[in-house]
């Protein structure tokens, strides 16, 4: 199925319109300068192509959409932790239903905020009350906002990322610059190394950058363009690549699939961010190419 190919069930304006696949709510989004899909189960961005380009974000061939998961590309979002510091893996956000709370646009792109707040399901797993506006804004590029307000009468902390899958040509002709000397392997229990300036593939691939610079670039040399990611309010990147035992141990995942994708997160890790009553934080990324 070409989720891009949906019927709309509701035109909500001229460049958004709302459709649905599996039961999943979409927001599909065609302006003049982009095209994008978000869905609301997760909050989590599908598909992003300016005009006249290739496509930036990825979405594996074989993702599930049943709502039990997270649809495997895309922009997931984690929250309000990061990898297993709780349960579920990377947090409810990327799994929980997120309400439609404006759009609006013009010659510069469209807009689309999402919202999540606390609910039943939610406490049970973490007992705090919260707000996060979720922000959309699709034009030439791409920027995603995650701004998470404290609700509740006490301080609560959290970390998380924007778990952003970036389509390239092959992930053996890509370099990435702009993550910093420092990282945490996580193939090796998180041991703490140094690197050189310019990172390349040849296996797995799992880091925490703890010191990452504004902007990073991924080199897609292959597509003849520069992807710019350029993050705010995080405190690490995390790059992440699973090459293929880890792909095809994956249901959601083609065998070779790995050839064509590498993560590279805005991410809120050590320390997480702590917010007192009526506080709020915002974790963004700016996506870009050239």
């Amino acid at each position: 199925m070409n989720l891009r190919q949906l019927s709309t069930v509701n035109a909500l304006s001229d460049n958004v319109t709302a459709c649905e696949y599996q039961g999943i709510n979409i927001i599909r989004v065609i302006h003049p300068l982009a095209e994008a899909g978000i869905s609301l189960h997760g909050g989590h961005l599908l598909w992003f192509k300016p005009q006249g380009e290739k496509d930036i974000i990825w979405l594996s061939e074989k993702a599930i959409f049943d709502q039990s998961k997270a649809v495997r590309g895309g922009i997931p979002i984690c929250w309000p932790w990061f990898g297993q510091a709780g349960t579920p893996s990377h947090g409810f956000a990327r799994t929980s239903q997120w309400s439609l709370l404006e759009h609006r646009e013009n010659e510069n792109g469209v807009i689309v905020s999402l919202a999540l707040e606390d609910n039943e399901e939610t406490y049970a797993i973490w007992p705090h009350k919260f707000k996060n506006v979720l922000t959309f804004e699709i034009g030439q590029e791409l920027k995603v906002s995650l701004t998470s307000t404290n609700t509740d009468n006490q301080p609560w902390s959290y970390s998380g990322a924007l778990h952003t899958y970036f389509d390239i040509a092959n992930i053996n002709d890509i370099d990435i610059t702009g993550m910093g000397p420092n990282y945490l392997d996580s193939t090796q229990q998180g041991k703490v190394c140094e690197g050189g300036s310019t990172l390349t593939f040849n296996s797995e691939t799992d880091r925490v950058y703890t010191q990452p610079e504004a902007t990073i670039t991924i080199n897609d040399k292959n597509n003849n363009r520069e992807i710019l990611v350029t993050n705010e309010g995080h405190n690490a990147a995390v790059i992440w690549n699973p090459w293929q035992a880890l792909s095809i141990s994956m249901g959601d995942m083609a065998d070779n699939s790995y050839e064509t994708m590498v993560c590279v997160e805005s991410t809120i890790h050590q320390p997480s961010v702590e917010l007192v009553p009526g506080q709020s934080h915002t974790l963004a990324t700016t996506i870009s190419s050239r």
